[in-house]
């Protein structure tokens, strides 16, 4: 047996590349699996396929609560679903294609989390993991939007962990290099030409499984070929030198729940 048998683990962009790899490694360790995606998975990857626009609020309460009805609960949830177009110049990108990175990278790890916290929480707690990306961890000029939607990734996977743990649910990111999935497209045969190593989606798929299983959260963790995952280290930011405050963090405590946005 292991710590996966029975639970149920929903992962969203599961039809192909990491997705897949995530859900049928899953599967292997006992999981119960839902595949959420706009296609279909190939036959006999899941227990359960859900078509879900992971950008729509709505879609996301009707998924979990169709997993509910249909298993009984939900235990981990691998928010994994993105888009990329490999645009640098932004005067080239179009709103809409500007919109449409931000609604699946960026509002689909956010709506998915606000819908599945009920969830895990009616089960005692549980585990997210989001798929981010290097591009969540340095700059790449290749794709500069596409590397705002991971720095968003990132910053609110590590800003909530604090925020979840007193509700027993982890949760963390993995940050891969560029890894063989339809997301690269015709790039591998260029990359590969480069003679530029690229990563295989299992093995991202095995440091989802060590986030999972690590006990850690707000980590994330890098992924890249040939060594082992790093849980990249963030420096500290430079704090006040105000005479009586020298390096004081913000009182978090105090300020939850007393800072207001002016939308006039």
């Amino acid at each position: 047996m292991t710590a996966l048998d029975g639970r149920i683990a929903l992962i969203t962009g599961g039809s192909s590349g990491i997705g897949l790899a995530t859900a049928r490694r899953l599967t292997r360790e006992g999981a119960r699996t839902v595949i959420a995606d706009i296609q279909p998975p190939p036959e006999g990857a899941g227990e359960l396929y859900l078509d879900v626009d992971v950008g729509d609020a709505t879609a996301w309460e009707a998924a979990v609560r169709l997993i509910e009805e249909r298993l009984g609960g939900l235990d981990v949830v691998h928010l994994n679903a993105g888009v990329a177009l490999n645009v640098a110049d932004p005067a080239q990108l179009s709103v809409e294609q500007y919109r449409h990175i931000m609604r699946v990278n960026v509002d689909g790890v956010f709506l998915g989390i606000r819908a599945v916290l009920p969830a895990l929480e009616r089960r005692g707690g549980g585990a997210i993991v989001a798929t981010a990306s290097l591009a969540g961890l340095t700059a790449f000029a290749i794709d500069p939007v596409y590397t705002a939607s991971k720095h968003a990734v990132v910053g609110l996977v590590r800003s909530l962990a604090p925020v979840l743990e007193p509700r027993r649910i982890t949760i963390n990111a993995v940050c891969p290099g560029i890894v063989e999935t339809p997301l690269v497209g015709e790039g591998v045969a260029n990359l590969r030409a480069a003679g530029f190593p690229l990563l295989q989606p299992d093995e991202v798929a095995d440091v989802v499984m060590l986030a999972l299983n690590s006990g850690r959260t707000g980590s994330c963790w890098a992924v890249q070929p040939g060594r082992e995952p790093v849980d990249f280290h963030f420096g500290r930011v430079p704090g006040p030198r105000t005479p009586g405050a020298e390096g004081m963090a913000p009182p978090l405590a105090a300020m939850m729940g007393s800072v207001r946005v002016d939308t006039d």
